[in-house]
């Protein structure tokens, strides 16, 4: 599956108008005013949140209230460095140009074109299809992204310098999930006539440096889109050029997921996942379905366990978590202007 993935869902979903209530007793909730999705969420030292509006850039939410910061169109992360100070990346998609970029205070800086890396280098030796698509900050000032389309990690140093850490295999999985959502056999489609089990790419979604340093990156898994598939790898800190599935410095830390989007560590070291929904990402396609919701779950990454806090969260895209441990997670995170922040009880 192609890094076109997410933006074929938005584009359908954009199209269609569908709109769903959260599913969620939430404590508090705000709506995002964004002109775009909304896949990225982080909690600054300061206590305020950042997020990304692929319409536009980032915002700023302090005392309330979302305030633009930075204009960057196709924003899909930030990864805040200290108040006023960070790192965004923007996809290949949504208006963006697939780069890495330095926000001060305002002033706006690209630091590493990660488009041209995969359209050069290829880590992963399939269709070159770049798509940076999640961003996290390692002490000394390097980035780590995660690339959907290319199913690989990257680094990139402060002088812009890039090299893979890692890439993530294809995985043979079954199609029952893709065939059941539109109806087989008796629709007709096409899918209908597919295999019982073809190869799916990994399509990696999230970076989260654990407690324990080493990388925990997330897999979305392309189609045929089955449920209970994707997995969390955990990559040695300092490894590149890994092969996951056959090198040593990786190793899947957790796995019996649907459509991973993010992953974001607590202060306590517990791991949150975000299903992007339970019915996989293909259930937000039209004419298949129906979506059940998204769901963020608990995980100790050291004993693989793991308790759902909350489910049935439509378009849940991106989660953070402050200081004190309270859980933000955003919903309808895929429609503009319909985005909200909203914190689990």
């Amino acid at each position: 599956m192609s890094n076109n993935l997410l933006r074929s869902v938005c584009g359908t979903l954009l199209t269609s108008g569908a709109l769903m209530a959260n599913g969620i007793a939430a404590a508090e909730s705000t709506l995002i005013p964004a002109a775009g999705p909304v896949f990225g969420v982080v909690t600054a030292p300061d206590g305020s949140i950042l997020a990304t509006d692929a319409g536009s850039g980032v915002q700023e939410y302090r005392k309330g209230t979302f305030s633009p910061i930075a204009q960057l169109p196709g924003a899909t992360d930030v990864a805040a460095i200290g108040r006023g100070n960070m790192f965004v990346i923007t996809s290949g998609g949504f208006g963006g140009d697939g780069r890495l970029y330095r926000v001060a205070n305002g002033s706006v800086r690209e630091i590493a074109d990660l488009a041209e890396f995969e359209a050069t280098v290829n880590p992963d030796g399939a269709e070159i299809n770049p798509n940076p698509f999640d961003v996290a900050v390692l002490n000394g000032g390097q980035a780590l992204v995660t690339d959907a389309g290319g199913n690989s990690l990257l680094i990139v140093d402060q002088r812009g310098n890039i090299d893979w850490v890692a890439t993530l295999p294809p995985e043979l999985v079954s199609t029952a999930n893709v065939k059941s959502l539109l109806g087989c056999p008796g629709s007709g489609a096409e899918a209908c006539d597919l295999p019982e089990s073809i190869p799916a790419q990994a399509v990696a979604t999230s970076i989260a440096i654990g407690p324990d340093g080493a990388y925990y990156v997330s897999e979305l898994k392309g189609f045929p889109a089955p449920t209970d598939e994707s997995r969390v790898w955990r990559i040695e800190p300092g490894a590149r050029h890994a092969r996951c599935g056959s090198s040593s410095a990786c190793s899947v830390a957790l796995d019996g997921f649907t459509s991973i989007i993010d992953l974001t560590f607590g202060p306590d070291g517990t791991l949150y996942v975000v299903e992007l929904d339970e019915n996989s990402w293909f259930a937000l396609e039209p004419p298949a379905g129906p979506p059940i919701g998204g769901s963020v779950n608990a995980c100790n990454v050291a004993t693989g366990s793991c308790t759902q806090l909350a489910t049935g969260l439509f378009m849940a895209t991106a989660a953070t978590v402050s200081k004190d441990g309270t859980v933000s997670v955003v919903t309808n995170g895929l429609i503009p202007g319909a985005a909200t922040l909203s914190t689990l009880p």
